[in-house]
């Protein structure tokens, strides 16, 4: 195994959100490069079970599904803080600040920037002598716009450059390594249709992201995909009276990466099509000797899985009480063969005037899962409402 994909495992996978839960009972199907951009930016949204392609009605609308942007009103800032991976003890850290502008009669544009703080690494040699530290960050910033093509039919598209710093420029092996760069471009659509005297708001939301080519960590041959990724589903909301309004809302994602035996990727205008089928994952990951590449064909504890077993699936409920204050509670749920995240989300969220607050808080349902105790924060400013 080559240094930069070793890194990328090391730093994509042990350290961020997408990690395998157990590293001795599953290997994700596909791994990429900058899982980073698969973490949720926003408070409310990860109360409800990581939800947002259908309900996406705000700044962070340019995350989860770009069209969601169409039709906004006014300007919107947005910031969320997250000590990241508590259970393990790292001093890691996720930023992200958005923003948006609505132009009437034209649509809404939207910006953002995404931060993840890796700490500081320890540079050794072969023998296992320190040589010196570097710091390993992500950073990726982008724009985002949405309109209406129809009365209750938006699309919405994004761009972001992406910025992985993860070696420091180090040497390794004789090897030398540099930040990575790459970009992804998103498509999303948004359908709203009108039901009855308005009591019950529908929504199906459609979101590609991340499409993009592959990104390179040093000056060799090897490149690795970025998670271009589909994420598909829908919301309905319920205005009980002039008070109360319940909203629950589904989404299933997808990761689009196709990787070949001989360790290379599709081009993502390829894997979009061709990921669909089933997938072989190494159960044992843990007995393999180093630089084994999980060859299904001659391993005896791998197994094929199918399409259903490789979507996730996130639901959840938010209750609000006269647009001032919020109760959210959600379920996430990812196959033991590709990943095996299972948890519960629970948030609140407060508006008062131009300032509104959210918090939630991952529950998690396995033993040891380094996503035990993790809190979002997020705070917001409405100018213009």
């Amino acid at each position: 195994m080559t240094f930069p994909r070793f890194l990328i495992t090391a730093f994509g996978f042990a350290v961020i959100s997408v990690v395998l839960n157990s590293p001795a009972e599953a290997q994700i199907v596909q791994t990429t490069a900058v899982p980073f951009l698969q973490i949720e930016p926003d408070s409310r949204a990860a109360g409800m079970g990581m939800t947002g392609v259908g309900v996406a009605d705000n700044a962070n609308a340019l995350y989860w599904n770009p069209a969601g942007l169409a039709g906004q009103q006014g300007a919107e800032i947005t910031f969320t803080h997250a000590p990241w991976l508590p259970a393990l003890g790292a001093d890691l850290f996720y930023e992200y600040l958005a923003g948006k502008y609505a132009v009437e009669g034209i649509g809404t544009f939207a910006g953002h920037v995404t931060f993840l703080n890796l700490g500081e690494q320890e540079r050794t040699d072969a023998q296992g002598n320190v040589l010196g530290t570097f710091k390993s960050y992500d950073l990726a910033v982008g724009a985002s716009y949405g309109t209406n093509i129809m009365d209750n039919l938006a699309v919405g598209t994004g761009l972001r450059l992406i910025y992985s710093n993860l070696a420091g420029g180090v040497q390794v092996e004789g090897q030398d390594t540099r930040a990575g760069v790459a970009v992804g471009v998103d498509l999303g659509l948004l359908w709203t249709p009108q039901v009855g005297d308005g009591k019950i708001e529908p929504s199906l939301g459609f979101n590609l992201a991340n499409m993009g080519p592959t990104i390179q960590y040093s000056d060799s041959e090897q490149s690795d995909a970025i998670p271009t990724n589909l994420r598909f589903g829908g919301a309905v909301g319920v205005n009980l009276d002039e008070f109360n309004k319940i909203t629950w809302a589904l989404d299933l994602n997808k990761l689009l990466v196709s990787r070949n035996e001989d360790g290379s990727y599709d081009p993502f205008y390829q894997a979009i099509f061709s990921s669909w089928g089933s997938q072989e994952v190494d159960l044992n990951v843990s007995d393999n000797p180093p630089g084994d590449t999980n060859d299904c064909s001659t391993d005896p504890t791998c197994e094929s899985i199918g399409l259903l077993k490789q979507l996730t699936l996130g639901t959840g409920l938010e209750y609000w009480y006269s647009d001032l204050f919020a109760l959210r509670t959600g379920y996430f749920y990812e196959d033991p063969a590709n990943g095996n995240r299972k948890f519960l989300t629970f948030g609140a969220g407060i508006r008062y005037s131009l300032v509104g607050v959210d918090l939630s808080y991952i529950y998690a349902l396995e033993e040891n899962s380094p996503l035990a105790e993790q809190i979002r924060f997020s705070v917001m400013l409405n100018i213009n409402r």
